[in-house]
């Protein structure tokens, strides 16, 4: 089933998620509470099982930012794990996230890839590397093969990292199991939610041009 956000359920967690995204847009403090975004990030979550939810990659291309984290936390005598406290990612360390797909080469079809990064003043570090999108479960696998650091807008070392190329040519062979990966619950034009192998919920906002 494709997406639907009309309904009354779907709309109060939506609502509360856009003024999330909004005012981390534009920088208001007027936003909502971490325990109200992380409770509508669950709802939404819930939602998608319940209605059986599905996006297709393409609603993911785009450029993102985080906006919005939970940790995990271990629990002793219990098992699994627990969120841990939700926060806004401070605007000083700006982190994002990229979705594209390369284009066929010869009899190479095209491919998922992601790409990360995260700059701490003058210092850039950006990640980048193959996906694979299991649409039916909205689940995103991936690994990142390359990175590059940059200093004032200049690049200072560029190179491969977990295998390199080797690694891009496993990386269709290996279980998800085996992988880093999102499973995304919630996808608009404004922000998209997933929840991490960690266990860990997040919240990106699409980056204006």
């Amino acid at each position: 089933m494709t997406a639907d956000l009309t309904s009354q359920t779907s709309r109060d967690f939506v609502t509360v998620l856009s003024l999330a995204a909004t005012a981390y847009r534009e920088q208001s403090h007027n936003r909502p509470s971490a325990e109200v975004v992380v409770n509508a990030l669950l709802q939404a979550e819930k939602a998608a099982k319940q209605q059986r939810l599905t996006y297709p990659f393409e609603s993911l291309v785009a450029g993102w930012r985080l906006c919005f984290v939970t940790g995990t936390k271990k629990v002793r005598n219990k098992a699994g794990i627990v969120l841990g406290k939700g926060f806004y990612v401070p605007r000083l360390t700006p982190t994002h996230i990229f979705f594209n797909t390369t284009p066929a080469v010869d009899e190479i079809p095209s491919r998922e890839e992601i790409g990360n990064s995260v700059q701490f003043g003058p210092f850039l570090l950006q990640l980048k590397g193959p996906a694979q999108y299991l649409g039916k479960k909205n689940l995103l696998a991936f690994d990142f093969l390359q990175m590059q650091i940059s200093l004032f807008g200049r690049v200072i070392y560029t190179g491969s990292i977990r295998g390199g190329k080797a690694g891009a040519e496993n990386f269709y062979q290996q279980p998800v199991s085996k992988l880093p990966f999102f499973g995304f619950f919630l996808v608009t034009q404004d922000f998209i939610a997933a929840r991490g192998r960690g266990g860990g919920l997040a919240l990106w906002i699409r980056e204006k041009n």
